[in-house]
């Protein structure tokens, strides 16, 4: 087995293609940030982590499952040939990211964990560079520094003490988050990218039953009561909202979008991701936003616009395409 580095024919960064796959990792990132106003109820009112997961990827790759099936029949050899990508995206973009993520999460401030997992953006750029041995032109460079700065305002880490075992687990979500975008870069023709989003569901979604069946993390479910927006609902509903729409379409959209503008700018338009958040948490459970935070976010759409400045140059799309290695099947 030899690694290699794949190139595969995208479109042009420019163009309706450009605003279409913009558009789409937008929608992708709204959904995603729907998940933790909807869950904090859930975890708060007695169910284990475990059980939320198993529950939100279950459903998200029951739904896109039709993907996977129809890939696999039109294709000869189909799982041989991307089942390791696949599972790679399940173990790292699926199960890895969460659980690393909640993993830190419970040894430091939720805010310090969410910050070093979106320091994603700038370990690819930094992969990139190794890998090509080209810098990143000043655009990218600014706008990364620009991006991070506006996701330190707008995730309050005052106060914040350091764990460095909390540490480690939070970074090893963030190149996790890497993976993912750099994973549904490869998607295309011959991997069709909802079939890797249904392969990477039903990975995590598998990962997660054997860690619960064999007692590596407790399942707790019970029936309870969860107030939103001023709403009392029964907690099935919103879990339900997790996982048939902020997991299926978070995911569906989002491994479409990748291929359309390159896994260095959609990092970077994941980040709104943080925004949208705020937003439902402000919408949902009253959480009002620091006004600071509005800056910081006016700081992190600044940069994305610079990433995307560059987004089209020449050299930028040699320098991506060429960037990262994989492992083919053997």
């Amino acid at each position: 087995m030899t690694t290699s580095s794949v190139t595969l024919p995208r479109p042009t960064h420019r163009g309706s293609s450009a605003v279409t796959g913009l558009a789409i990792a937008v929608a992708s990132a709204l959904a995603f940030s729907s998940s933790g106003p909807f869950v904090k109820p859930l975890l708060d009112g007695g169910w284990s982590l475990a059980a939320v997961l198993l529950v939100r990827m279950g459903l998200a790759a029951l739904l896109l499952s039709p993907a996977l099936v129809r890939a696999i029949r039109r294709q000869r050899g189909f799982v041989r040939r991307h089942g390791l990508l696949i599972v790679s995206f399940g173990l790292t973009a699926v199960a890895g990211c969460q659980l690393f993520y909640f993993a830190a999460m419970q040894r430091m401030p939720v805010a310090v964990a969410l910050l070093i997992q979106y320091i994603a953006p700038v370990l690819i750029v930094i992969a990139v560079w190794v890998r090509t041995r080209r810098s990143p032109s000043k655009a990218v460079l600014i706008g990364s520094v620009v991006a991070m700065a506006g996701l330190v305002l707008v995730v309050d880490i005052s106060g914040a003490r350091f764990d460095l075992l909390g540490t480690i687990f939070a970074l090893c979500a963030a190149v996790c988050a890497a993976a993912y975008f750099v994973i549904a870069g490869r998607a295309g023709d011959d991997l069709p990218p909802l079939a890797l989003a249904a392969g990477g569901l039903l990975t995590g979604t598998l990962l997660m039953g054997v860690l619960v069946l064999t007692g590596a993390l407790p399942f707790a479910a019970p029936s309870i009561t969860v107030s939103l927006a001023g709403l009392e609902l029964p907690g099935i509903l919103p879990l339900l909202w997790v996982g048939a729409v902020a997991t299926t379409v978070g995911y569906a959209l989002g491994v479409i979008a990748v291929p359309l503008i390159g896994s260095r700018l959609a990092s970077f338009v994941g980040l709104s991701e943080v925004l949208f958040a705020l937003g439902f948490a402000w919408l949902l459970l009253g959480e009002t936003p620091a006004p600071i935070q509005f800056a910081g976010g006016a700081l992190i759409l600044a940069g994305v616009v610079l990433v995307r400045m560059d987004a089209g140059s020449p050299i930028e799309q040699k320098t991506e395409t060429a960037s990262i290695p994989v492992v083919p099947a053997p």
